[in-house]
């Protein structure tokens, strides 16, 4: 499903920045055996049939697992990272529908494929939760910490990633900044879909209604990954979705991973919702940076109007998810209501670590991004 220039730029990736402890080790040919085997016909039986096929890349995984995940107070290795989280990344996404060919989708329930996710995950999420005090957040009053975590977050103060972009952010790292956004921008909300199904109550109708705020009340023309691609179009970047999976840093599809994770998972419900909270909450001070570049850099409308419609919408999200799902959801779970604290921990943790790795890319790119005429996109409008 990805081309040969998605190799190629992996391979340069690689090269750029693998480490001498993954030398040994071609994460590229596992990756392209993995994409191969995506596309086999009955992946189950032949893997069955024929293991040996599959050895190189479960010792490519092994490797990639114990370089990445094996001290968990080190940041790991990048390029075990990457491999993984593109590999957990191509198993997620046929959790979606991309209107592309039906038989992209006939290993969407391959056990095989399940295997090898929850062998990652497995490793991977136990990780990550030890970059946080659980102990700690067990022990905080939920619905007053999230109160007061609303309070800071909502206006937070300006790092050197803010000044960052506000002030030293150029044209050509305004546009790698899109680029790499839109693998989340242009199917924006996509996993909360996951999660809406079940019992009617007024959490669900609250979810609901940020669900159909993204997606514009059910008009193309209104939804918001509709203001994200004409953002793109105007600056003369791919606007199919996914144009631009090579860019992501690993720490951006982790996000992406995680969030599947937790809509996929209806035991870490309460997990996602707290991290939904912090998302809609930080929204508008993201979004008023990115802003503020724009204008600073004299960017038309439809090049800055997706930041300046989320800042408006989120503040109100945040509210709403604060209000009407947070705080219910802990006075209907008050022994697992600690997990709320988790998810919203979490996503800040894995947003920030996402967002120093793209400024850092934006910032050690050397060549602009080619410039590319996008076919015509719906009309966008705020009416």
């Amino acid at each position: 499903m990805f081309t040969a220039v998605a190799n190629r730029n992996l391979k340069e990736h690689n090269a750029n920045f693998g480490s001498s402890i993954a030398e040994n080790i071609d994460f590229l040919t596992a990756e392209n055996q993995f994409v191969d085997l995506l596309n086999l016909d009955n992946l189950d039986q032949q893997v069955n049939q024929s293991p040996q096929r599959v050895e190189s890349l479960e010792a490519a995984i092994a490797a990639a697992l114990s370089l990445a995940y094996g001290d968990p107070a080190q940041p790991g290795d990048d390029t075990a990272h990457r491999f993984l989280q593109r590999i957990l990344y191509r198993i997620n996404r046929l959790n979606l529908f991309w209107y592309d060919s039906l038989n992209h989708y006939k290993n969407e329930r391959s056990f095989y494929l399940q295997w090898l996710r929850d062998r990652i995950e497995s490793v991977w999420q136990t990780w990550e939760l030890k970059q946080l005090d659980i102990e700690q957040l067990q022990q905080q009053p939920v619905q007053q910490t999230l109160r007061a975590w609303y309070e800071t977050d909502l206006d937070p103060e300006i790092t050197d990633n803010k000044r960052f972009l506000r002030d030293e952010l150029d044209r050509e790292g305004y546009r790698r900044l899109l680029a790499i956004a839109s693998l989340d921008g242009l199917v924006e909300a996509s996993r909360m879909s996951r999660i809406l199904g079940g019992a009617s109550n007024e959490v669900q109708a609250t979810l609901i209604r940020v669900l159909l705020e993204e997606y514009g009340n059910g008009r193309l023309a209104r939804k918001h990954s509709t203001f994200f691609a004409k953002m793109m179009a105007d600056m003369h970047l791919n606007t199919q979705a996914e144009g631009y999976f090579d860019l992501a840093p690993w720490q951006l599809l982790a996000s992406i991973n995680h969030n599947f994770l937790l809509t996929e998972c209806k035991r870490y419900f309460l997990r996602y919702n707290g991290g939904l909270t912090y998302f809609e909450i930080a929204g508008p001070s993201i979004y008023t940076d990115y802003l503020i570049a724009a204008q600073r850099l004299n960017l038309s409308e439809d090049s800055s109007g997706y930041w300046a419609l989320h800042i408006k919408e989120d503040e109100r999200h945040g509210l709403w998810m604060l209000e009407d799902v947070a705080l219910p959801l802990a006075e209907q779970y008050p022994d697992q209501a600690w997990e709320l604290l988790l998810g919203y921990a979490q996503e800040k943790l894995i947003g920030d670590r996402a967002g120093n790795a793209i400024i850092q890319q934006i910032r050690q790119a050397t060549e602009p991004l080619p410039a590319i005429v996008s076919p015509s996109l719906p009309e966008a409008t705020t009416r």
